[in-house]
């Protein structure tokens, strides 16, 4: 992640243009072309590539962006009493109301959200419905009544939250409900995916250096990602999930548990692969006891790739339990960046995986008090001012594949990780002061007990001891540049190396 400065924002800009002139381009030379084609051989060369990435956004991107609006299929809500004890649980981690309204309702102000507004809001949040455009049939009056007297409840929380009145009727306002509204995606030229594809083959020779296998989909599948995967043509060894690849370092140690690692948003592992290499480049105990396993995921859609849906909630635990069991892996630590915090949430919300799963390293979490608008608000409404939001906004909010995971399978109430969920468990949570999607103030506030309404940072410099549920701190950092600066690296190496050290038995004392 870039930082804010002028030249940064400046360059960012600029390739963004670029990138976004490409196809325009082509097209406009093709059509050229037609009066005055080209004589010259660099000059046909030229009309050749503006031909295929004409054909690629007329082909590909066209019809791919029109199917990946069909309508999100929603988990089956919630039952009633489900919903009022979720309803009133976020109620009582609202630190700001005013702000919780304003952001859910895209900065609308306070006369333009009115009762009917709000309904719609939590018809969508809790409900999991949109509008109601069709009549009613006689069996289903009486359970849209009980409804509408279930959301005018939440109305009147929300009421009593702000301490004043909520006007009747329906305003102005929209609300962001992310389920529901449009996939905000953008084109990338085809040059945008062949630099993709070359990233991934210098992380997967960085991987392969440093002792770790891949091991591919089927060959089958492998030809519905684009860009192709060089690396695939090089390993024999077939993933047992059908849809997850992952990149394996063998588990030689006598005594300590393996890791699992999850990503969050990125060219894959690229962003990830010095810290994974640098696990057991830095073990002082590797010598006498053997290497720490490692496997690391690699979740395709979020991957920049066109490529199949991210797999649902069930699906993805199957297809991870699958891999720990080919591996024989009874206990693991547990580690994961961003939206792999939402992986890691489902996995702990199914108790045959929870079972395995041994400490937690948590970086930049998105599920915390996922209840809150920031991380949904600034991930895909926001309009970007500051160099790291375009970047964030243009290379990965409006990636084709990516906005689809988060419009259309990313359920809050699904995601949402409670302190309560992690009890019992030794758990590391890192936070970067600078983070440009997650409110990392009040998240680091909650964990640590402390009132979110206050001004108290003293949790900020508690010194880390490797039990319970702690936090680490990095004031200077934004979403993702921990794995980015080498001091940050190696502290979240630490805790990895010192939470394999626990035993199985030892975990469930704790």
């Amino acid at each position: 992640m870039i930082g804010t400065s002028l030249p940064e924002y400046i360059f960012i800009r600029a390739s963004i243009l670029v990138v976004r002139a490409i196809t325009p381009l082509s097209i406009f030379y093709c059509a050229f072309s037609i009066a005055d084609p080209p004589s010259s051989a660099a000059g046909k060369c030229l009309l050749t590539y503006c031909a295929v990435e004409a054909g690629f956004w007329l082909l590909v991107y066209v019809p791919r962006s029109r199917a990946l609006q069909a309508s999100a299929h929603h988990p089956p809500p919630l039952e009633r009493e489900e919903r009022k004890e979720l309803f009133w649980r976020c109620w009582d981690k609202i630190p700001n109301p005013e702000y919780y309204v304003s952001k859910w309702f895209l900065g609308a102000r306070a006369h333009d959200i009115r009762r009917e507004n709000v309904k719609d809001f939590f018809r969508w949040a809790l409900l999991s419905e949109g509008d109601r455009v069709q009549e009613l049939k006689a069996d289903e009056v009486e359970l849209a009544e009980q409804q509408e007297a279930e959301l005018s409840e939440y109305v009147d929380g929300v009421q009593t939250l702000l301490g004043r009145p909520i006007e009747a009727g329906r305003g102005k306002a929209k609300s962001l409900r992310l389920t529901i509204d449009e996939v905000k995606m953008r084109h990338r030229p085809l040059v945008w995916y062949l630099t993709v594809g070359l990233v991934d083959s210098l992380t997967a020779a960085y991987l392969s250096y440093n002792k770790f296998g891949l091991y591919r989909t089927s060959l089958r599948s492998t030809f519905t990602i684009f860009p192709f995967r060089v690396a695939n043509l090089f390993t024999r060894r077939v993933s047992p999930a059908r849809d997850i690849s992952y990149w394996y370092r063998p588990h030689t140690s006598k005594t300590r548990l393996p890791v699992l690692f999850i990503h969050g948003i990125s060219i894959g592992l690229y962003s990830y692969a010095q810290f994974l290499a640098e696990i057991n480049n830095h073990d002082v105990l590797g010598p006498a006891d053997g290497e720490v396993g490692i496997i690391a995921l690699e979740i395709l859609p979020i991957s920049f790739r066109l490529t199949r849906p991210i797999l649902d909630k069930d699906e993805i635990c199957r297809q991870i339990a699958a891999i720990l069991d080919a591996h024989g892996w009874d206990k693991c630590v547990l580690a994961s960046h961003s939206y792999g915090s939402v992986i890691t949430t489902h996995l702990l919300q199914t108790p045959y995986l929870a079972r395995r799963i041994g400490p937690l390293l948590l970086v930049d979490p998105v599920t915390f008090l996922l209840h809150l608008p920031d991380v949904a608000y600034n991930f895909t409404a926001r309009q970007p001012r500051r160099a790291n939001e375009y970047q964030l906004w243009y290379f990965a909010c409006t990636d084709m594949m990516v906005a689809h995971a988060l419009a259309r399978h990313f359920f809050w109430a699904q995601n949402i990780l409670w302190k309560e969920d992690v009890a019992g468990r030794d758990v590391t949570v890192s936070l970067g002061g600078r983070d440009l999607i997650v409110d990392t103030e009040t998240v680091g506030k909650y964990l640590a007990g402390v009132d979110m309404k206050s001004e108290d940072g003293s949790w900020k410099e508690k010194t880390w001891v490797g039990h319970g549920l702690e936090t680490l701190w990095f004031p200077t950092a934004d979403h993702a540049q921990v794995f980015e600066r080498k001091d940050g690296r190696r502290r979240l190496g630490d805790v990895v190396r010192r939470y394999v050290e626990q035993k199985p038995d030892e975990e469930e004392l704790a």
